[in-house]
C-alpha cells in the first residue's frame, strides 16, 4: 500500500516540473493568412486582412521601392537576401513601403507570408525565429518603428536573433525593420555610469550593422507631395476644383509634407464628401 505521503509529494514535485518546463511550442497554420501579428509572450499568431495600399501609389521612393523590391524578390525565391532597415523622416512611407511591397510579391510568390512584432516584444526574436525555421513558408518578420529607449537588453536579443547562434539565422526567414533613425539610438542617452552608458550605444549601434541593406528616407518636397495628393484622389475617383491650394493649406496646418500627410487630407476630403476609399 502506498504511503499518502508520499503521494503527495511525489504530486507536489510533479506540478513544480511542470512549471519549470519550457512551454510548448505553437502550431501555427500560416495557410489561413499572409499577414499576421504575433504576441510576443505566447507567440500567439493572430491573423490580420490583406493591406489594401497599391505599392504604385508609393510616390516619390521609386529607387527606394526598387531596391526593397529586388531584396524582397531574391528572398521570396530562396536567394540569398539581406536583412533590411528602412529609416527616415516620419511618414514618408516606410511601413507602407514594407507592407505594399510585400502584397506585391505574394502575387508571383504565394508562399509568402508577413508577422509583425512590437518593437517592445523584441525579447521573443530568438524564440519566434527557432519556431519559424520548422515553417514551410519563406517569412518576412517586420518590426515598424524600431529603436532601443531601454539601453542594450533588447539590442542583444535582435542581435542573437538576427546572428542565429551556432545554427545561423534561418534561411527561410527576413527580418524587415523601419525606425526614424539610422543607428536605432534614443534621442536621449543618460546614465550614472558613463562606461556602461558608451557600452550600451556601442551594442545598440552594432545591432544596426547587421542589417545588410539601409534605405533612407528624405523628407517629400512640394511637387512630390502634390503628385501624392492627385494620384490619391485620382484611384478614390475625389475631384475639386482647388485640390492643391487645399491640401498645400492641409499640409501647412500640420507642420510638413509627407505620404501619410497626403493620404489623412484624402481621407478627410472623401469623408467630406460622402465617399469611401478603395484603400
Amino acid at each position: 500500500m502506498t504511503d499518502p505521503s508520499l503521494l503527495l509529494l511525489l504530486t507536489r514535485i510533479a506540478d513544480a516540473l511542470d512549471r519549470l518546463a519550457p512551454p510548448p511550442r505553437p502550431v501555427w497554420d500560416l495557410s489561413r493568412s499572409r499577414l499576421f501579428r504575433c504576441d510576443g509572450e505566447s507567440l500567439a499568431l493572430t491573423a490580420a486582412p490583406d493591406y489594401p495600399l497599391p505599392v504604385e501609389l508609393l510616390l516619390g521612393v521609386d529607387r527606394q521601392k526598387r531596391i526593397f523590391q529586388a531584396n524582397l524578390d531574391r528572398f521570396a525565391r530562396g536567394l540569398p537576401a539581406n536583412a533590411a532597415l528602412l529609416w527616415g523622416a516620419r511618414g514618408t512611407g516606410k511601413s507602407s513601403m514594407v507592407k505594399a511591397a510585400f502584397m506585391a510579391a505574394t502575387q508571383d510568390h504565394p508562399h509568402l507570408r508577413l508577422i509583425e512584432i512590437e518593437a517592445d516584444d523584441l525579447a521573443a526574436l530568438p524564440r519566434l525565429f527557432s519556431v519559424l525555421r520548422t515553417v514551410p513558408e519563406q517569412v518576412v518578420v517586420f518590426c515598424d518603428d524600431l529603436s532601443f529607449e531601454e539601453g542594450a537588453g533588447t539590442a542583444k536579443a535582435l542581435k542573437s536573433a538576427l546572428e542565429g547562434g551556432v545554427a545561423g539565422p534561418p534561411a527561410n526567414v527576413l527580418f524587415v525593420a523601419t525606425s526614424n533613425r539610422r543607428h536605432l539610438m534614443p534621442r536621449e542617452h543618460a546614465s550614472d555610469d558613463a562606461i556602461a552608458a558608451a557600452e550600451d550605444a556601442e551594442e545598440t549601434v552594432s545591432v544596426s550593422d547587421r542589417f545588410g541593406l539601409w534605405i533612407g528616407f528624405p523628407p517629400m518636397d512640394q511637387p512630390t507631395y502634390l503628385s501624392a495628393v492627385t494620384a490619391y484622389a485620382a484611384k478614390a475617383d475625389l475631384t475639386a476644383p482647388d485640390l492643391e491650394r487645399r491640401a498645400l493649406q492641409w499640409a501647412i496646418q500640420r507642420g510638413g509634407r509627407s505620404g501619410r500627410v497626403a493620404m489623412q487630407f484624402i481621407r478627410d476630403l472623401a469623408g467630406e464628401m460622402g465617399q469611401p476609399l478603395p484603400f
